[in-house]
């Protein structure tokens, strides 16, 4: 599917989360029969791995302070990605990676929490928010949401999806946190997946990333395109980016996701130089009508989408960012103190 065609799609699923409408079918009614088939099969090859991932929530970059300012606040929501399932240490988890990496970015600690449940679909985001910002005091100043790749395998409709993640994202940023999104996965990198589910679960997965570009970057917030789990490293090596279960990221998967969410967790709360936050030409960024942008961003796997004109002769537009990647290092959360310590969902 060409970038243009996949920006239609999009925008009409987008559009269709924005005013209620009923589900955009994303297969044909003919390969239904096929594709259960196929699922069930790539479900018995995966397998269930390891069942629950380890807690990263506590304190990082503890070695930093800065007098009279508490920790920065990183939460955590999604699914297993989010979770960090497929790992056995805390300190391999993206939510660890994430914290240690802007705790070295800011020289200030980091407090992390997360509330991202394993096997999520977006339809849980609005309880995960609500168990967020359930205390006012203690909101978060980063929100970093991994979420869809369970939509797409439970059939969800893609304009639900985008709708649940929109109202997600509009209630955090209401709250006055900044949020970034990963958005889904591409689905057709998975290693068991044969065809013709290769092929459609590729073709759906990035048009539902698309489409939840357009949603988040309208509410205010910044996506991240995980694509085929961060990078080409992902497909030239997939034994190594894999994890045991051949279904979520390794370690190495998993830093290889962090370090290209990072600078825009970065970026979004003012710490990255002011001369990064322009478009360079040289790495092909710029100003786009934001579906345009969300269709090449679902193409292109770490690629940034935010907000930057409101209104234009096409809609909004974005602006298109292709960051350097920054590496992180795995870090094992301090003990949580009895006023700091996170609840558990």
């Amino acid at each position: 599917m060409t970038s243009m065609s996949r920006a239609r799609v999009a925008r009409r699923i987008a559009a269709g989360a924005a005013y209620g409408g009923g589900g955009i079918g994303l297969a044909g009614a003919a390969v239904v029969g096929v594709l259960l088939a196929e699922v069930q099969l790539a479900k018995r090859a995966v397998g269930n791995g390891t069942p629950h991932p380890p807690s990263a929530d506590g304190l990082y970059g503890n070695g930093f302070t800065v007098t009279g300012e508490p920790p920065l606040r990183l939460l955590m929501l999604g699914d297993s990605t989010a979770a960090g399932q497929g790992v056995r240490r805390a300190g391999q988890t993206p939510g660890a990676l994430l914290a240690s990496g802007l705790a070295a970015v800011a020289e200030r600690p980091v407090r992390l929490r997360n509330v991202a449940v394993p096997g999520a679909t977006s339809d849980d985001l609005d309880r995960q928010v609500s168990l967020a910002l359930a205390d006012s005091d203690r909101v978060p100043d980063i929100c970093v949401i991994m979420i869809g790749a369970n939509d797409v395998t439970h059939r969800m409709p893609p304009t639900r999806s985008v709708r649940c993640l929109s109202t997600a994202v509009r209630r955090l940023r209401t709250a006055g946190a900044e949020v970034v999104v990963g958005t889904c996965p591409d689905l057709g990198t998975i290693e068991p997946v044969q065809q013709p589910l290769r092929w459609l679960a590729r073709r759906t997965s990035r048009q539902l990333a698309a489409a939840q570009t357009i949603g988040v970057v309208e509410q205010g917030g910044r996506t991240v395109s995980l694509g085929d789990l961060l990078g080409p490293e992902f497909a030239a090596n997939p034994r190594e980016l894999f994890g045991p279960d051949s279904y979520h990221p390794s370690a190495e998967g998993y830093a290889t996701a962090a370090m290209a969410v990072l600078p825009t967790v970065c970026a979004a709360l003012g710490l990255w130089p002011a001369e990064e936050e322009r478009p360079d030409v040289s790495r092909r960024e710029g100003f786009l009508p934001v579906a345009r942008a969300a269709a090449e961003a679902a193409s292109e796997a770490g690629t940034e989408v935010t907000a930057a004109v409101p209104t234009g002769p096409r809609g909004p537009w974005a602006l298109l960012k292709r960051r350097r990647r920054r590496r992180v290092r795995e870090a094992e959360p301090s003990q949580a103190s009895p006023s700091e310590a996170p609840s558990t969902p």
